[in-house]
């Protein structure tokens, strides 16, 4: 069940996939409001989702070209989808909630820009534009989309996906658990059934954590911080949790979990120029940029790298890349493999001419080296995921730092390999070997075939001492991280390369 759905998911990137959800939610609200299931009327939340999508669109248009970044619809109409969701829909004829309507709409684009740094915005635009209206025009939100036990199932089901995209199960686990045991902490024993039902039922705690918490760009990257940030977000967003006569709202629990995500890692987005391109093999290409600062990352993290397309496709125009380069090199190295169909993110990436520039933003990834020199390695490629081996390797050179570490990597045919340079050159200076996987026309001294049990327990026969890194197509991955566990390594030694947008 599990990888029919990982399949389902793979060629959806994560931005499209939470914009499919919130459109399911609200046209599923649109259809039950025609039989009074749902408490809004259809014409109003027609004419809303008009009214909000309108001013998201404009005035970051307008932000866009003022702030000179890159526009971004699907975030544009993400956030207007929130914004529909949590305030109650109006009809042209209430004038102070049309007013209301487009104040949110208009300041939740411009937090993206007005509250960020070095171009990465802080905090969750829906999150920011309802604490606005319900400070400034006494008009909270509703968060009507949690209390209609209706629309659970889809709540429930798109949420879930949502989150088994981005492998957030931890970060929404802790939150839950958190919110659920302060609201039964700060309530009296005899209510706790209430509590419990009115969590499950009549809160927005499962559309708030599906949709908001899990946004990648206001929330921490690495583990720990994450689930900090996790609990923090729950404690708040418990209803009784107050300071004085101060009672915290969901979006002001969110608010100052951002805060912390950004304390916890300061992030920034980067204007990188192309400096050239080269060819790494038959079908991949680097593309070297140059930063205006240096970008600090371990090797084989990754980042959010974004285009400014005219016509995106339905993929959109942000992508999850590996940083091919190490730490020390001077310049941003992007490792990309072509199709013959490629996207449009990647056609127009094809199209850069040294000058052109791409952004990049939100380093993040735990696919690392480990802290312990001595521990035993072996990497596992599969195509275009030797990125992240490359940066590791190129890393360990430079450093000539030696460490007991084999590579595995397999390829389509010969022409496939990619940065042969950098696994000969560790393997001069730092004994570290690499063995070839060729699937048609294996050369001598390659492995003819996929990597498979039988080419690991031939190359690496101390395989019980290693720890395993995977990257490649996800496919791959769980191939091979199938084939390591019936040999009978540990799932904790196993560490797999994954991307919330890979597709």
């Amino acid at each position: 069940m599990t990888r029919w759905i990982d399949r389902f998911l793979d060629p959806i990137t994560m931005y499209r996939l939470v914009l499919y959800y919130l459109v399911a939610m609200l046209a599923a609200a649109f259809m039950l409001g025609f039989f009074k299931i749902v408490p809004h009327d259809p014409t109003a939340i027609a004419f809303s989702a008009v009214l909000i999508t309108a001013v998201c669109w404009i005035s970051n248009e307008i932000f866009a070209r003022v702030f000179k970044v890159p526009a971004n619809s699907e975030s544009i109409y993400i956030t207007a989808l929130i914004l529909m969701l949590i305030l109650n829909p109006v009809t042209a004829a209430d004038a102070k909630g049309v007013g209301v309507l487009i104040a949110a709409s208009v300041w939740a684009m411009a937090s993206k820009y007005i509250f960020a740094v070095r171009g990465q915005h802080l905090f969750n635009p829906a999150a920011v534009a309802v604490a606005l209206t319900a400070l400034l025009l006494d008009h909270p939100a509703s968060w009507w989309v949690g209390g209609n036990l209706p629309l659970l199932p889809v709540v429930l089901i798109g949420g879930l996906l949502v989150v088994r995209k981005l492998r957030r199960f931890d970060l929404v686990a802790v939150f839950m658990l958190t919110a659920v045991a302060t609201s039964l902490a700060t309530a009296a024993p005899a209510d706790y059934g209430m509590v419990l039902s009115e969590a499950l039922k009549s809160s927005p705690i499962l559309f708030f954590a599906f949709v908001m918490l899990t946004e990648p760009l206001t929330a921490p990257t690495r583990p720990l911080p994450r689930l900090v940030f996790a609990a923090l977000v729950g404690f708040l967003f418990a209803p009784n949790v107050h300071i004085g006569s101060f009672y915290f709202t969901p979006e002001l629990a969110l608010l100052v979990g951002n805060l912390f995500a950004y304390a916890a890692g300061p992030r920034g987005r980067f204007v990188l120029t192309l400096e050239r391109i080269e060819r790494s093999a038959a079908d991949s290409y680097d593309f070297i940029f140059r930063s205006p600062r240096r970008l600090a990352f371990q090797a084989g993290q990754y980042l959010e790298w974004t285009l400014g397309l005219d016509h995106p496709d339905n993929r959109g125009n942000r992508r999850y890349f590996t940083v091919a380069s190490a730490p020390g090199e001077s310049s941003v190295r992007l490792g990309v493999k072509f199709y013959r169909q490629s996207s449009a993110f990647k056609r127009a990436l094809a199209l850069m001419s040294p000058g052109d520039t791409i952004h990049a933003a939100q380093v993040a990834g735990n696919f690392t080296l480990p802290a312990d020199p001595r521990a035993k390695l072996a990497f596992i490629a599969g195509g275009i995921g030797i990125t992240p081996f490359r940066s590791m390797l190129r890393e360990l050179i430079d450093r000539d730092e030696a460490r007991s570490i084999t590579v595995l990597y397999g390829v389509g045919q010969p022409d496939h390999i990619a940065y042969r340079d950098v696994l000969d050159e560790a393997q001069a200076r730092l004994g570290i070997s690499t063995v070839y996987a060729v699937a048609r026309g294996a050369e001598p001294g390659q492995y003819p075939g996929r990597i498979d049990e039988q080419l690991i327990r031939e190359a690496i026969p101390d395989y019980r001492e290693r720890i395993f890194y995977i990257s490649g197509s996800q496919a791959m991955v769980q191939s091979v991280r199938k084939a390591l566990i019936g040999m009978g390594i540990h799932r904790m030694r196993i560490k797999t390369d994954f991307f919330p947008g890979l597709a």
